[in-house]
């Protein structure tokens, strides 16, 4: 049985998308962490989320990079109208959906092409 909540989530990327793709999740509040030496810095960077436990992290993958159409990340974001300002001034186009749980959500594509569901608040229990 599994003990706590998703850990972490990895996404590919090309090399040349990295410095955006930080610069994207840091705008949601994730921080960078150092993966362990055994992976290197060639090999990925990892983010970790206010919450201290979730983590999503880039595979640098420079041929042919997947980032699938509909499959998504989804990040609970405080400071809803902030962070969606943020994103909005960098540059990134914001795709509202329809409110679930009565909060708002929207889509947003990473520089590397990851779809990111972005919602104000969590699902209930």
């Amino acid at each position: 049985m599994a003990r706590g909540g998703l850990q972490h989530v990895s996404l590919e990327t090309r090399h040349a998308d990295a410095e955006a793709e930080a610069r994207f999740w840091t705008l949601l509040g994730f921080t960078r962490v150092a993966p362990p030496a055994s992976l290197g810095e060639s090999r990925a960077w990892w983010f970790q989320a206010p919450d201290g436990v979730t983590q999503i992290h880039l595979l640098f993958e420079d041929d042919d990079p997947v980032a699938p159409p509909a499959g998504h990340v989804a990040v609970v974001v405080d400071g809803w109208i902030a962070t969606l300002a943020a994103l909005t001034a960098a540059g990134f186009d914001i795709e509202d959906r329809a409110a679930h749980w009565d909060a708002p959500r929207a889509y947003v594509r990473t520089p590397g092409g990851h779809r990111v569901e972005l919602m104000a608040a969590a699902p209930p229990a």
